[in-house]
């Protein structure tokens, strides 16, 4: 957030096309059997077929690692908030007495009323209600999202009115856009959230209730912007307006109406759009999480509609953002925006780099072209950005999250409080640690593939078929899978061999099977299994350096897909310094000098003086004046100082 023709699908069709809290996968029709892109003409007007489909989220579980911990901790923080106190302002706009008041921060404290976000923690905690059902069946959250649905729609009856809002002004802000007035803050970014939040809602939950209110919510969306001009239209786009076209995509998706397709096209910003599908890269200044959003929803409109020019426009800006600016943790930008990468050595130091919306979002995309174009490059982005970015962005012990993750050199994350922040990295932050489970497998005709190296296991009911994968990673670079089928069964195996491994060897019941040495590809096992079959999978993880040329004295330390970060311990840091209410003063918390300690060397080789620590995972290297730095991966840096890039000195003659 920026701050001053076709039927309906059936619920579990649309599930197995989109991705889960998210939802912006393949297309509703059929998965292809064959792996192949099924690429369309530009202005083509049927929905492009996906290639592969995700499993359902409720048909993998995960077993005891980082990631079901950080489930578990985001699971508290959703049961401990209160639906009322949510919906307070909601219920002041439709002239309805609140039970509760209201929660602090962006939703209530005037000083954020000039961004006019006031509602959007609602979208995201039905979102992240959502995807906690889906994945443990607790039917705490069914129940919370029901009582929340309802409670809209007994706002859409007082009000006469099928918008649901809960800004200061109330539905007059929304009508003032509309109308091309000037305004402050991002109504539809707001709105956004609770479109998606009742979408998430009714998929994921099967809420009857939540339905009933995102479809008179989006007719109503329909009325209301059809008198603009499409030069109107697009004004109207210059303001942040999150992903509006891909939940509009998805709204055709599950109802077949066309006005929702002919809106999802509309809410598609055609001043971004256009360069990028053109290939020209016009990022540099502009707010990259009011962009990623909006890429997001080219690519769903590309699957409802089949026009190349949307998925040419996504995918161009994936490889832009993912290979050419992204940091070493996958993350992008400083104070919220993309700069020029000539200029790297003048913002990979801010204190407000990698806002983890961004890469929350980032990989949404990421996921979303996978699905469409099964390469191994997608995944190598995603682990990365997953353990770097998202699993990192986590407090271990209270389970709140980061806005952004810096690396000013001996700064450290700061997260939000329980109830006085609510900023947009709070809202991502209930999903982000929720849905883990919804890209470690997925499947297209008979192959299964192998993405992420995460204890887990996955039922594959269609084909009678159970894979359970047992790991030690990141910790140990091998994963052991297991089958247990109903009958013997001919399926293709497909393991990813990561960019970052030089060989990846695979063991069939003890027996090597296969061998590869094409890091960033799969490994392909295509063969009549019997239950009982073990699989093992042996990687390579190295020491190496990660830099951008414009900047080439500048590295960060990596293990494998692990950034390594200097723990730099707590020096000068009271108690509870790292737990903050307000967003806007990055840098200025905690921010009295400290000393870090300076490296020395030939950047090509200083990587060869690290030596291995005392634990798995930790490692030592020395600094200018030789005294020892302790390297560890930097998702589990937490309530310390931290160093993540190194401006590398010249070695002393």
């Amino acid at each position: 957030m920026i701050d001053p023709c076709c039927a309906p699908h059936s619920r579990r069709h649309f599930l197995a096309s989109a991705a889960t809290g998210a939802l912006v996968a393949g297309a509703l029709a059929d998965a292809a059997p064959a792996l192949a892109w099924q690429a369309q003409p530009a202005g083509a007007s049927g929905p492009a077929k996906a290639v592969l489909e995700p499993f359902d989220i409720a048909d993998v579980d995960l077993a005891e690692s980082p990631f079901l911990h950080a489930q578990r901790m985001t699971e508290a923080y959703l049961l401990s908030l209160k639906p009322d106190r949510m919906l307070h302002n909601f219920r002041v706009n439709a002239g309805l007495k609140p039970k509760a008041p209201v929660y602090g921060g962006w939703e209530s404290e005037p000083t954020w009323d000039d961004i006019n976000c006031h509602g959007h923690t609602l979208g995201h905690y039905l979102s992240g209600c959502a995807l906690a059902y889906r994945s443990t069946r607790d039917k705490r959250y069914k129940q919370r999202i029901d009582y929340i649905a309802n409670e809209l729609a007994a706002c859409q009856k007082a009000a006469d009115s099928g918008l649901v809002c809960a800004f200061p002004k109330g539905p007059a802000l929304v009508a003032a856009h509309l109308r091309g007035e000037k305004i402050t803050g991002v109504p539809w970014y707001t709105l956004h959230k609770i479109y998606a939040g009742l979408r998430d809602a009714t998929l994921l939950a099967d809420s009857a209730a939540s339905r009933a209110v995102l479809l008179r919510f989006a007719d109503w969306a329909v009325v209301a912007t059809k008198p603009l001009s499409d030069a109107q239209f697009e004004t109207m786009l210059d303001t942040e307006h999150g992903g509006m076209n891909e939940v509009f995509a998805d709204l055709y998706f599950m109802t077949g109406n066309e006005d929702y397709r002919a809106l999802s096209q509309r809410f598609s910003h055609k001043a971004i759009l256009n360069p990028l599908a053109r290939g020209r890269d016009h990022l540099d200044g502009l707010h990259a999480n009011t962009q990623i959003p909006k890429i997001i929803g080219f690519q769903r409109v590309y699957e409802a509609t089949g026009d190349a020019k949307y998925r040419d426009a996504a995918a161009f800006f994936w490889r832009t953002v993912a290979l050419t600016r992204a940091f070493a943790t996958g993350g992008h930008g400083d104070n919220e925006h993309f700069f020029p990468m000539a200029d790297f050595e003048s913002h990979v130091f801010s204190a407000k780099g990698s806002e983890t919306c961004c890469q929350h979002n980032m990989l949404r995309l990421t996921r979303a072209l996978f699905l469409q174009d099964p390469q191994a490059a997608y995944v190598d982005y995603y682990e990365r950005t997953l353990y770097n970015g998202i699993l990192a962005s986590q407090d271990p012990d209270s389970g709140m999250a980061t806005y952004f993750q810096g690396a000013r050199p001996g700064y450290m994350k700061l997260y939000h409080t329980p109830e006085d922040s609510f900023w947009c990295c709070t809202g991502t932050g209930m999903e982000n640690h929720v849905k883990y489970r919804d890209s470690i497998y997925f499947h297209g005709g008979n192959a299964l593939f192998v993405n992420l190296f995460v204890s887990s296991s996955v039922n594959w009911k269609e084909k009678g078929a159970k894979l359970t994968q047992v790991t030690s990673f990141p910790e140990e670079p091998t994963t052991r899978l297991r089958w247990t089928l109903e009958k013997p069964t001919a399926l293709t195996l497909k393991l990813r061999h990561p960019r970052w491994s030089q060989s990846a060897i695979v063991l069939v019941n003890g027996v090597e099977t296969a061998r590869s040495s094409d890091p960033g590809s799969y490994v392909e096992l295509a063969r009549t299994w019997n239950s009982g079959d073990e699989v093992e999978l042996r990687l390579a993880m190295e020491l190496a350096i990660d830099r951008a040329p414009a900047a080439p004295d500048i590295i960060a330390f990596t293990y494998g897909p692990l950034v390594l970060a200097g723990a730099l311990g707590r020096e000068g840091l009271p108690a509870g310094a790292d737990i903050v209410i307000n967003e806007r003063k990055y840098g200025s918390y905690n921010d009295a000098p400290v000393k870090v300690p300076q490296l020395a060397g030939d950047p090509d080789k200083i990587v060869e003086t690290i030596k291995p620590g005392a634990k798995p995972l930790e490692f030592v290297i020395a600094s200018a004046d030789r005294t020892p730095v302790r390297l560890v991966p930097y998702h589990r840096i937490a309530h310390e100082r931290y160093a993540t890039y190194w401006k590398i000195e010249p070695a002393a003659v």
